[in-house]
């Protein structure tokens, strides 16, 4: 088996000397990826027009105005990776852009309801709440029970939350905050067994656990590339059924319009595509080190740090093993704070004083630190936050 940890840490350009717990957030493309990416941009300014306008993005051809060039080429590729048909995958900016982009497009009506959880992503449910009040329809979580939270819990809280008026249910696969892997599945055939439409917001799932995106049943799901996929920021897709398409458009309407699904996201005018042209490298570098490798290292590592913080800390860990992927969510003691004041505080304190770059909010009166786990990092890692913050909380009862 190949040996990650330290090992692997000059693959990435992550100051070595801090310690990097936070891959979750905005990701870290590997060196290799980020010289692909460069390579790339060297070619365009070489000849801009022709990279643009002939190779890139599209193909000139007098019989067909619109014609795949690599943009489309690197999508088929990014799509096999995540179990999808290249023809119903178009990269976008970011998850947040593609639900943008559903959101913007679906009809909502006054007194049309979109259905979220109190986990959901805050830039995605600002999204949710801008499009509802323009149409004059609403939005409303549900509370997903937390910390003490199964699966079967999740599923039973959407379904109770649908209503007659519910007309989409928002649900993420990974969220973010609590870094629970939610059973997507089970909520589609619920939702669409009572005629409601289901955006999956997959921002953490490509490249942290095994995706096949059409088994999801979902009628749209975003997800993030450059955050465990490893490529180049920032970069994510949108995949829609065919039956959607034809009445899903990108945020931001060019020569695309009209030409299908594909070429609308695609041709989206003068715009750097290098970020997307160089995904399939990070594809590559993660199959020659193996996926499932990977996977399993990040995912054990996570486990591991739910150990040994919560022992070292003494609190109660209660999230099950088979919803967590390679982030975990870890409670904090009482001593460390309880707002977000507190939580800004601490984080930065980790960073400044002690040379960790963690994740650290406030929810339900307490703090949590969401640690992610990447080949990069081992025990050692863990072990350092777990000191800090022992260090910390002792610190604060002895004053």
């Amino acid at each position: 088996m190949t040996r990650f940890g330290r090992l692997m840490r000059d693959a990435w350009a992550i100051d070595p000397a801090i310690v990097y717990l936070n891959h979750g957030t905005v990701g870290a493309p590997p060196r290799r990826v980020l010289e692909a990416q460069q390579a790339i941009r060297d070619e365009v300014e070489r000849q801009p027009s022709r990279a643009l306008f002939r190779e890139f993005t599209r193909q000139l051809d007098p019989v067909a105005p619109w014609a795949p060039g690599r943009l489309r080429r690197a999508a088929d590729t990014m799509a096999a990776f995540v179990g999808a048909r290249g023809d119903d995958f178009v990269f976008v900016d970011n998850a947040t852009a593609g639900a943008n982009a559903v959101l913007g497009s679906l009809d909502f009506a006054a007194g049309d309801e979109i259905l979220v959880t109190d986990h959901c992503y805050g830039a995605v449910a600002h999204a949710a709440t801008h499009v509802a009040r323009r149409r004059g329809a609403s939005v409303r979580a549900v509370n997903l029970p937390y910390p003490a939270v199964t699966p079967a819990g999740v599923v039973a809280a959407i379904e109770a939350g649908i209503t007659p008026a519910t007309r989409l249910v928002i649900v993420d696969h990974v969220t973010s905050k609590s870094a629970l892997i939610l059973p997507v599945r089970d909520v589609v055939e619920r939702c669409h067994a009572r005629g409601v439409r289901v955006l999956v917001d997959g921002a953490h799932t490509p490249g942290a656990i095994a995706l096949d995106v059409p088994s999801m049943g979902a009628d749209f799901y975003i997800a993030n590339l450059h955050k465990w996929a490893w490529t180049p920021r920032s970069l994510g897709f949108l995949w829609v059924t065919p039956e959607h398409q034809p009445s899903i458009h990108p945020t931001v309407i060019s020569w695309g319009f009209d030409q299908g699904f594909a070429p609308e996201f695609d041709w989206a005018g003068t715009r750097d595509v290098s970020a997307a042209l160089a995904a399939p490298a990070a594809i590559a570098f993660m199959r020659e080190l193996g996926v499932e490798a990977v996977m399993s290292w990040n995912h054990a590592l996570a486990i591991e740090a739910g150990r040994i913080l919560s022992a070292r800390l003494d609190t109660t860990l209660e999230t099950p093993e088979s919803m967590i992927g390679c982030m975990i969510t870890v409670p904090l003691p009482a001593e460390l704070g309880s707002n977000d004041v507190d939580a800004a505080r601490l984080r930065d304190a980790l960073l400044f004083d002690d040379g960790i770059e963690v994740q650290v909010h406030a929810e339900q009166g307490r703090l949590w630190t969401r640690v992610s786990a990447q080949i990069y990092n081992d025990a050692a890692d863990i072990e350092r936050l777990a000191d800090a913050l022992a260090t910390r909380t002792a610190g604060v009862a002895r004053r």
